[in-house]
Formats: structure tokens, sequence, C-alpha cells
């Protein structure tokens, strides 16, 4: 159960880095570059399919059997 907490707030951070991302694709004017907050998005979203990996491997969740 943890570990599904995990993945979710992970995935809730990046698409909060999305939208921070946004105003300034849109404007261009900020004190931050846009690549500050997609290089955390991309980063994120490495740990999330790490972990997601590690816990299929040992378990922790079960993939879908059958796909349809």
């Amino acid at each position: 159960m943890l570990i599904k907490i995990l993945l979710i707030g992970l995935l809730l951070v990046i698409i909060v880095n999305l939208f921070k991302a946004l105003p300034i694709m849109l404007k261009g004017q900020s004190s931050r570059p846009m690549s500050h907050y997609l290089g955390w998005r991309i980063g994120l979203s490495v740990v999330v399919f790490g972990l997601i990996v590690i816990a299929l491997l040992t378990g922790v969740i079960t993939p879908n059997p059958r796909p349809y």
C-alpha cells in the first residue's frame, strides 16, 4: 500500500511541475528556465518507472494476467 501512495504522490508532483512550466512556455519570461521544471519531470518519471519495475520484481504489485 505504501508503494502505491508513493507512486501516486510522485505522479502528482510530476503534474505540478508540468503546470509550473506552462506559464514559462507561454510567456517566455521567468527567473528559472523551463528546462528546470521539465528536467525535474524527467527525473521523477525515471524514479517512478524504477519503482514500478522494482515493485513488480519483488511481487509488491502484480500485473494484469489477461490484458483483454
